[in-house]
């Protein structure tokens, strides 16, 4: 089974689809289904409108802002609306 969202591009119409594989369609408008949705501003700040002179230069760009990010809990927590199980809590 693969979740996907209801994008134009996601979906089985130009792809040979494995024997096995069922799609799953999320329903319309609902990021909540993905808390990471929320996210891509925050990845995205540092390099829109931006020329990078070769994939090495994107890729650094990225990753230190991959770091910053991760550094960042009560705010990603926050975007997402996503709460973290602590793990005290996870095996009750």
């Amino acid at each position: 089974m693969l979740q996907l969202d209801g994008a134009d591009w996601h979906g089985p119409d130009n792809i040979d689809v494995p024997e096995g594989i069922k799609f799953v369609f999320q329903p319309a408008h609902s990021p909540e289904l993905q808390p990471a949705e929320h996210l891509w501003e925050f990845v995205d700040e540092p390099v829109a409108n931006t020329f990078f002179v070769n994939i090495e230069a994107l890729e650094k760009v990225v990753s230190e802002r991959r770091v910053a990010l991760s550094e960042q809990n009560d705010m990603i927590s926050a975007s997402t609306l996503y709460q973290r199980w602590s793990k005290t809590s996870a095996g009750n």
